[in-house]
């Protein structure tokens, strides 16, 4: 006992003396880290019971109440490389699943394995900052004496970093990508009420103005080009308009499936109804961009304070305070 203790006291000293007072812990940081690496691959590569295949693939399989499909992650013996770690990758709740693929679909990422790979990004991304984290803790502990809070900070901030960075690019995107469709959702239903007053059917007209907006707006002529492929393919035109409202993400393209769905209900003009509503998107345009215009001078308020009073200021009281300052140096004199 004695020998492990002076042994353990020995080694205590000598990390103290290499990395400070908190070396010890660093270490046995470090230790655990590499340790939690080490059993990820083992955890990831475990065998998988195959009732619980079988169970799996029944609840995949199965029918909702309303008889639709449930979504299938898999795809068989042509699945990605992340399909083995799907049940580490994949939220397990399927509304927690459904929630990511919908942002993800209208950020523009439609990929089947887009779920999957976000969270390994986020995985991956937030060991490999928190690695950082550790090295740049140990480096300021030989360097100096920082705080434990302050290496603590260091350690966590650059992981919770990464963790967030995918999202935060995700969700930027998706906002990007809805912007656009706004701004260019207006020209594109003239472009359809011509197309439809000329005598062309809803489904060309919808293939012409996607081939006419592509270079403009290509997110919106992608939405036009996937309605159009789904109703080549036979797919009930009421569920097409149902998927892209959902795939927008936009208010303005909710309002027109709506619009489009109960004209074909009760038999209505579509060209009157494109009018009436092309006319009112052009509107809410102009709504927009002059909301946007009568808050310009309350942002630039604050600016033109910070760059022209203070100049004003040296101008008007500068010559003042000068001749203060000289009147008042000649007086001790």
């Amino acid at each position: 006992m004695e020998k492990i203790k002076a042994l353990y006291e020995q080694a205590n000293t000598m990390l103290t003396d290499q990395f400070g007072a908190l070396g010890p812990l660093l270490i046995v940081g470090v230790l655990g880290m590499f340790l939690i690496l080490l059993t990820l691959p083992i955890l990831l590569k475990k065998q998988h019971d195959p009732l619980d295949k079988l169970r799996k693939a029944a609840q995949e399989g199965a029918t909702t109440e309303d008889g639709t499909k449930r979504l299938r992650r898999g795809r068989g013996k042509n699945a990605n490389k992340l399909d083995k770690y799907s049940s580490f990758l994949e939220p397990q709740d399927e509304k927690q699943y459904s929630e990511t693929k919908l942002k993800l679909l209208q950020a523009g990422y439609r990929s089947k394995d887009a779920v999957r790979t976000y969270h390994f990004l986020q995985f991956a991304l937030g060991v490999i900052f928190l690695i950082f984290g550790v090295a740049y803790a140990i480096y300021a502990n030989a360097t100096g004496e920082p705080s434990t809070q302050t290496l603590i900070m260091a350690i966590i901030i650059p992981g919770g970093v990464g963790y967030m960075l995918p999202k935060y690019w995700v969700t930027k995107r998706q906002q990007t990508r809805q912007e656009e469709i706004t701004n260019g959702f207006p020209d594109s239903l003239d472009m359809m009420l011509v197309c439809v007053e000329a005598g062309q059917s809803l489904d060309q007209s919808i293939i012409r103005v996607a081939g006419e907006i592509k270079a403009g707006y290509p997110a919106l002529a992608e939405e036009f080009e996937t309605v159009s492929q789904e109703m080549k393919a036979g797919k009930d035109k009421t569920s097409v308009l149902r998927d892209m409202s959902e795939r927008a993400g936009v208010p303005d393209v909710s309002s027109f499936v709506t619009v489009l769905i109960q004209s074909a209900s009760f038999g209505t003009s579509i060209s009157e109804a494109l009018r009436v509503f092309s006319a009112e998107m052009r509107d809410k345009r102009i709504m927009r961009a002059e909301e946007k215009a009568n808050k310009l001078p309350t942002k630039m308020t604050l600016a033109t304070m910070m760059l022209t009073v203070p100049p004003l200021l040296i101008i008007l009281i500068g010559p003042s305070v000068y001749n203060i300052a000289k009147t008042l140096s000649q007086a001790n004199f």
